[in-house]
């Protein structure tokens, strides 16, 4: 008996060790942004350059040029390109990247350059690279390439599991940086044609704004390696090579990513006129419902493009769904994409600012995750991320104040069941 008693409190001890642990991993930090920011200056105001600035360490270098890629099929040819004409460096960090078709031609193409000389650096996910064939780190690794896993899970690392990177940065050379919303995996394969073509949307960017990309990079390898970037492969001199004012924004855990979220809420409270939000997750919290229904008030135009029932993470959308009748009623208009699973994340101020990046409209993104945006200053190229968004909302079936009301009453429940878990989102 006595043994049985001792067996019975350590299985007790270990049961409450474990659900503190997951109470503490799942509890994100108090919000440090509870408030809305005030309608103080339009975005085209140079007072609205000069605040963004100081989310960036006052970093918004002008002479950038930035190339807008549509789906798999402009995409991932651009990145190979830039990567079989690497001559000294590659560094590449990615939330998903897994097995396919996809995966060994970017495998290949990294391992080719390594075995030319070039230093090559992967830093994947540990949580986004699961559904991944070891053969593929073997092609890396047996060439030489440097391959990562970010924060794996050990007893000792269980505090951090529910913070992950997931930030999307090719640099190649220090001189050209790709980001924006796709994984490495067959799923963006294509043009958006069908169901297993989802939609998304990468960027090239050159200029002295490379440097900055680099730099988030070298904080998510120098935690999981202890290793630093250092010298002309990784930070080349950058001229200009092109006209945009272009802003790097990071956001890190566990120390808070609040530079981000006032990013969001500040654009958004500078629109005179519009505001589109393209979002593959889109559950903002209690205060970026409180700006967006600000903007409202004001008389700025929201649309808001969201996945449909292809979504690849169904509650996500039930959790969304939840919060719209607030929206509906202020005038927001929500559509749904139809074709396929929408990937995207980009937010659209009226006509001369636009944001993009790995960061979702969610809290996940904005208080759990590391995650990085461009934020882009320039009408030319805004009116080019206008057309893309267009396009989206032709394809899109925009959800009624009547139609989300008229939900069967077990929607409604699962909805705000999913709604629960907003925090984790």
């Amino acid at each position: 008996m006595r043994v049985g008693k001792i067996l019975f409190f350590i299985a007790a001890a270990a049961v409450g060790a474990i659900a503190t642990l997951l109470v503490v991993n799942l509890t994100p930090e108090t919000a440090v942004v509870r408030k809305i920011v005030p309608h103080t200056f339009p975005v085209t105001d140079e007072q609205f350059q000069r605040t963004m600035a100081g989310y960036s360490n006052g970093a918004i270098p002008g002479g950038n040029a930035v190339q807008t890629l549509v789906n798999g099929d402009e995409i991932f040819p651009s990145m190979l390109a830039e990567i079989k004409a690497a001559r000294s460096t590659i560094t590449f960090e990615t939330y998903i990247y897994w097995s396919g078709e996809v995966g060994y031609e970017f495998a290949g193409a990294l391992a080719a350059k390594a075995r030319e000389g070039v230093d090559v650096r992967v830093l994947i996910d540990w949580v986004g690279s699961l559904p991944f064939d070891e053969d593929l780190i073997r092609i890396m690794t047996d060439a030489g390439v440097q391959f990562v896993r970010f924060r794996p899970v050990h007893w000792y690392t269980l505090d951090r599991v529910n913070n992950r990177t997931h930030r999307k940065l090719l640099v190649v050379d220090g001189r050209v940086a790709f980001t924006g919303g796709v994984g490495i995996a067959d799923k963006w394969k294509g043009d958006a044609r069908n169901p297993d073509e989802w939609r998304d949307t990468h960027y090239h960017v050159t200029g002295p704004v490379v440097a900055a990309f680099q730099a988030g990079f070298a904080e998510n390898w120098l935690e999981a390696t202890g290793d630093t970037l250092l010298g002309d492969g990784f930070y080349p001199p950058l001229e200009p090579t092109g006209a945009l004012a272009a802003q790097f924004v990071l956001s890190s855990q566990p120390n808070g990513s609040q530079d981000m979220e006032l990013m969001f809420l500040t654009a958004m409270a500078s629109a005179q006129k519009n505001i589109r939000i393209g979002m593959a997750y889109f559950v903002p919290d209690e205060t970026s419902m409180a700006q967006i229904l600000d903007a409202r008030r004001r008389g700025v135009a929201v649309e808001v493009i969201v996945p449909n029932h292809l979504t690849d993470v169904p509650l996500v959308r039930k959790a969304s769904r939840h919060f719209w009748g607030e929206l509906l009623e202020a005038g927001v208009r929500i559509h749904e994409y139809q074709p396929t699973m929408y990937h995207p994340k980009v937010l659209i101020v009226d006509d001369v600012w636009t944001s993009f990046g790995s960061t979702n409209f969610d809290e996940r993104s904005l208080r759990l995750n590391d995650e990085a945006s461009l934020n882009v200053y320039g009408a030319d190229f805004t009116a080019t991320q206008i057309d893309v968004f267009e396009e989206d909302l032709r394809r899109s079936r925009e959800i009624t104040l009547e139609e989300w009301q008229a939900r069967p009453l077990s929607e409604k429940v699962t909805d705000w069941l999913a709604s629960t878990l907003r925090s984790q989102l």
